[in-house]
């Protein structure tokens, strides 16, 4: 799918001329964090931003990662969700928030993973970091490899948990990249972010994500806090067909940071939308052809065009064609002919190529001839060469 990657956060300083007089779109909320993301999920299109791309201390953010990893080796087969995982001393000396296992037991590699997402435990992280990898150290390489692929150009990591570390940081849009591939790639693993409690060891804790019981359109994702990140956290919900990321980073308390990811959420969903602008395959314009056993050619794009903006804007959407004056027979199915300008008022959209919808076969000898004399006394262009 042919995908328009709008940064639509620039739409709110936008003040364009609709027909029954000015179209003022409504300014972002004020939002108090360090950092924050507000992301459309199906085109990553980002809504809103504020220091972004700032590289900030994650806390158990970074679990999301741990947990990424842990689902991507579940699907290639190399674990199981049955597998038994030893834990070192090390795991169990893990400091900060626990999920409380015991040293030189095993447990199931799906109670640590719940222990991760649920109870955001440090030693649970470490025991599938040492498990995956040998050393947390070398899961940390597998961290950093990972992001570069998914495209995470502002992270580092070097550990598992989010402990404080100067080696240790990520960006609200990166996280927000992040947390789109867990939710895509691997949905099975990210319904676990959805779960209101778990026990383990007779200890029953609570989804530390409080947006779970306050907003039920809400589906994950993870919680962070640490005395150098603030009170960080990663929401992901689902309303009416669209799902929106909220990252918000480096807030006072954990109660700012549920009203700030309200915030941002309420006016995502109140005035944005996702919408398909052109088909696959839809036809946008007929140009003349000669040369050719047929006359018109139908042009269109080739891929489905769907982006994210304000809604009302969707009522203003506009396109500028530019294709040759004259066309030639032979075309092929899907050459390119042309391109084709998408606007909202005075915001460009995407610039997308055209392609022919059909096959036009050339005329023989004589039909090309009458096109050639049809042309030149036409004064639309030199005729072209009958033979080649």
């Amino acid at each position: 799918m042919f995908v328009l990657r709008v940064v639509c956060c620039l739409c709110v300083t936008l003040l364009a001329v609709a027909v029954s007089g000015q179209l003022i779109l409504p300014p972002p909320p004020t939002i108090n964090a360090s950092g924050y993301v507000l992301m459309e999920a199906s085109t990553g299109s980002i809504l809103l931003e504020k220091n972004g791309r700032e590289k900030l201390p994650p806390a158990s953010l970074t679990k999301i990662m741990t947990s990424y990893i842990a689902a991507s080796e579940i699907a290639a087969g190399t674990l199981s969700l049955d597998d038994e995982v030893p834990v070192s001393e090390t795991a169990w000396r893990a400091i900060g928030s626990r999920m409380f296992i015991d040293p030189n037991t095993l447990v199931s590699l799906e109670n640590l993973l719940r222990g991760v997402v649920i109870q955001s435990g440090n030693d649970a992280s470490i025991a599938i970091a040492e498990y995956i990898a040998g050393t947390e150290d070398q899961f940390a390489v597998m961290m950093n490899s990972t992001a570069a692929k998914l495209g995470m150009q502002d992270s580092s990591f070097a550990n598992s948990t989010g402990l404080p570390d100067p080696a240790q940081y990520m960006t609200a849009a990166d996280i927000a990249l992040l947390s789109n591939a867990l939710i895509r790639d691997y949905p099975e693993h990210y319904a676990m972010y959805s779960e209101r409690e778990f026990e383990y060891n007779n200890i029953k804790q609570p989804n530390r994500n409080r947006m779970l019981f306050l907003d039920p359109s809400v589906d994950g994702i993870k919680t962070g806090y640490t005395e150098d990140a603030g009170y960080c956290l990663a929401v992901s919900a689902m309303r009416d067909g669209m799902r929106l990321i909220s990252v918000v980073m480096g807030t006072d308390s954990v109660a700012t940071r549920n009203q700030e990811t309200r915030k941002l959420l309420s006016y995502g969903f109140r005035n944005f939308s996702t919408r398909t602008i052109f088909e696959k395959d839809q036809p946008v314009k007929d140009l003349r052809v000669w040369y050719g056993l047929q006359e018109k050619l139908s042009v269109g794009v080739g891929e489905k065009v769907v982006t994210t903006m304000f809604t009302r804007l969707f009522d203003h959407v506009s396109t500028e064609i530019d294709t040759p004056d004259t066309l030639s027979a032979p075309i092929t199915a899907g050459q390119e002919i042309g391109k084709m300008r998408i606007s909202a008022q005075d915001l460009e959209i995407a610039t997308v190529p055209l392609i022919a919808l059909h096959a036009v076969e050339e005329k023989g000898f004589f039909g090309r001839a009458w096109d050639s004399i049809y042309l030149l006394f036409d004064g639309r262009r030199t005729p072209a060469p009958l033979d080649e």
